[in-house]
């Protein structure tokens, strides 16, 4: 009997132990099962957030061409240069400073300093937040936009040595310090302020400084006469500004998608292409609806120029509530963006403010559409009364700093070329060089008559 209870329990035992075994086994598969799937989920991530940030890059191209179409040929390697220095003079300012002012968690909601460069990363936060490094690729591209949307506003008459300043204080200070009030977690983020992709911070931002620079600068010569009529000075290439806005369009999907900073699971991945149906939807009837405005201002004929701006103006609409809104709330934000523009600069040219480019009622008018659409069409997401501040913080706080920004580089004699220099051409006089021969004899080289 005894042999037999002892026999029993023996076999109890070798079961139990196999049990363990097998649990421990099972477990540690599983582990690494769940290992190589949240190493998945991290990869995939890191490579949306990559491509994102490539493609947002890829939008200084288009901001290039837009802004040499529209203005004249005798300016094109000093817009080219301008777009250039953007992106160079403000990637190493927002590594050094920019960067830890918009991601210091300050605790006073206003303005941090986290320190220079991008933070030490000793453990991979696995799935749903991208690496720092890629997080930091993907910030400095959209820096580099709200930088870039004042090249057009100043166009043919800025000193060079003067839009590099500019071009440092909004990437170093202005803009991080926006960015930090909401995406940051600052005092709009706690209030509940919704700006998804940067209608306000990026967009708004650029288009107020843009305007405080043409405001500052006056206008072009020739661009209104003494009675206050106004003088058309028609772009030099349509060509190159259509296919910028098509550039523009294409890195869009890395601006208003990218921002969802993930793409592993369904959720994600559905938020991802809905962003990105309802930033085409948007561009689309931003088109449209400019187009059919432009028979009214345009002597019955549709206008080109004001087409490709409306497209802009629904994009720009869009990127502060693509995240919240239906397919159809983005066709209806787009179309009236699309109108917006167009009333935009017939003010501005109505009270004789020069925007070669139209920078302002793109960016800083329809910007300021994006924040208030996400209140009306965003399903109750965020409130009016909060969207209309911070929508209007936003383009205060980047008019008036930037104003005294131009002010001071007014006073200082710096600001704007001479009269010579601007009737010659920017390429000639700024930089020694032309883009287009017949716009540079006293340097270009004589043909041979061997």
């Amino acid at each position: 009997m005894k042999y037999k209870i002892r026999n029993r329990f023996g076999r109890i035992g070798v079961s139990a132990m196999a049990l363990a075994i097998t649990f421990v086994f099972v477990n540690k598969a599983l582990a690494q099962e769940i290992t190589a799937m949240d190493e998945m989920a991290f990869a995939i991530d890191n490579l949306t957030m990559f491509v994102s940030a490539v493609l947002v890059l890829f939008m200084q191209a288009g901001f290039a061409m837009v802004e040499v179409g529209f203005n004249s040929g005798k300016n094109t390697i000093n817009i080219l240069f301008k777009n250039t220095m953007d992106m160079c003079v403000g990637a190493v300012l927002y590594f050094l400073v920019g960067y830890g002012i918009m991601y210091s968690g300050a605790s006073n909601g206003f303005i941090g300093f986290a320190g220079v460069g991008i933070p030490a990363q000793a453990a991979i936060d696995l799935g749903y937040l991208p690496h720092f490094q890629t997080d930091f690729l993907f910030q400095v591209a959209f820096a580099a936009t709200a930088a870039t949307i004042v090249s057009g506003a100043v166009a043919g008459r800025m000193q060079f040595r003067s839009y590099l300043v500019y071009s440092a204080i909004i990437t170093g200070l202005i803009y991080p310090i926006a960015g930090f009030w909401q995406w940051g977690g600052g005092w709009l983020s706690e209030l509940g302020f919704h700006d998804f992709a940067g209608s306000l911070i990026v967009h708004a931002v650029g288009g107020f400084a843009g305007l405080a620079g043409a405001i500052v600068l006056g206008p072009r010569i020739g661009r209104f006469n003494k009675d206050g009529s106004a003088n058309p000075m028609p772009g030099h290439n349509i060509t190159a500004a259509t296919l910028g806005v098509f550039i523009l369009l294409i890195g869009w999907f890395g601006f208003n998608p990218g921002s969802v900073l993930a793409m592993n699971g369904t959720a994600n991945t559905i938020a991802v292409v809905t962003v990105a149906v309802n930033t085409f939807l948007a561009a689309c009837t931003g088109g449209v609806a400019a187009m059919i405005v432009s028979f009214f201002v345009n002597d019955g004929k549709p206008d080109l120029g004001i087409t490709l701006n409306g497209m802009l103006a629904g994009l720009v609409g869009i990127t502060a509530n693509a995240d919240l809104v239906t397919n159809v709330s983005a066709l209806v934000i787009g179309a009236i963006a699309g109108v917006l523009v167009v009333l935009g600069m017939i003010l501005l040219e109505k009270v004789k403010i020069d925007d070669p480019v139209g920078a302002w009622p793109v960016h800083g008018l329809c910007g300021l559409w994006g924040g208030i659409a996400t209140a009306l069409f965003g399903g109750g997401a965020a409130s009016f009364g909060v969207q209309l501040l911070g929508s209007v913080v936003y383009a205060a706080w980047a008019f008036i700093l930037m104003l005294g920004v131009f002010y001071a580089l007014k006073v200082a004699g710096i600001l704007r070329v001479s009269e010579k220099e601007e009737l010659e051409g920017l390429d000639l006089s700024e930089h020694g060089a032309i883009n287009y021969p017949e716009f540079g004899p006293a340097i270009a080289p004589s043909p041979s008559t061997d």
